[in-house]
């Protein structure tokens, strides 16, 4: 099997080599494209390779752009420190995504999905109605959010999440622990994977459903929720949308 790695970074891109090529499936890595500009041209004149793997930022833009320029008929599994982009991933020949950083088991099951897959493949069409049944209820599993801090990449659970607040045009996630980190996560993004569990109550803020401790009648018919810890700032509900939260909060 012939790949294609697309990635920036040389350390990740060995380690990757190292993991592909210590796993049975008679490997052979062809290319290493370290830019978008680099896999486009790449891709314009080669087609011998069998399946991609992807990193998504790189330092001269998204990898996305590659398929978007050039045909490329191979399937892509991508490997990303971020998971907000699993949905476009999907939409670029994507079959699986690997959140950073990797192991050779999280290898071996994308290798063992594309064995799988490999028949669809091989006809003129890829059948996305039947890599969507795969590939989705994966995402809806994920039980981590990436965050960095310093040199370091760390999983927070969702379990641990108390909120995520929007300040100073960047979102803050924040911990149970009294903790919070920058995320490059949009709050809308946030709101649309993280529902049920979570909740917008306005721009600034969604909330996890149980570190609600009660909610307070505050002016005009607004709401005033009170967490079972301490937080510097209120969290207020408009009138607009107190019927909708109250109907939340029941059901969850």
């Amino acid at each position: 099997m012939k790949i294609v790695i697309i990635e920036d970074e040389i350390l990740t891109a060995k380690n990757l080599i190292h993991d592909l090529t210590s796993l049975n499936f008679g490997i052979e890595v062809i290319a290493i494209l370290p830019t978008v500009t680099q896999s486009i041209e790449y891709f314009s004149t080669n087609i011998g390779h069998h399946l991609i793997f992807s990193d998504i930022r790189l330092g001269d833009g998204f990898s996305f752009e590659i398929f978007k320029k050039v045909s490329v008929n191979s399937p892509v599994i991508f490997c990303s420190a971020y998971n907000q982009y699993a949905l476009e991933a999907f939409k670029n020949n994507g079959i699986d995504y690997i959140l950073k950083p990797f192991n050779k088991i999280s290898i071996a099951q994308s290798l063992e999905k594309y064995r799988l897959l490999k028949e669809n493949f091989s006809a003129p069409q890829i059948d996305y109605s039947m890599l969507s049944a795969l590939f989705l209820p994966k995402l809806n599993k994920n039980q981590s959010l990436i965050v960095h801090q310093g040199d370091k990449i760390v999983p927070i659970p969702i379990e641990n999440i108390s909120l995520f607040h929007f300040k100073n045009q960047l979102v803050h996630l924040h911990t149970l622990q009294g903790s919070h980190f920058p995320i490059s996560q949009s709050m809308e993004e946030l709101e649309n994977n993280l529902a049920p569990e979570f909740y917008r109550i306005n721009r600034q803020f969604i909330v996890n459903r149980k570190v609600i401790k009660d909610v307070s009648r505050h002016f005009e018919r607004k709401l005033l929720i009170n967490l079972i810890h301490p937080f510097s700032e209120q969290l207020i509900i408009r009138k607009e949308k107190t019927a909708h939260f109250v109907e939340w909060l029941a059901k969850n």
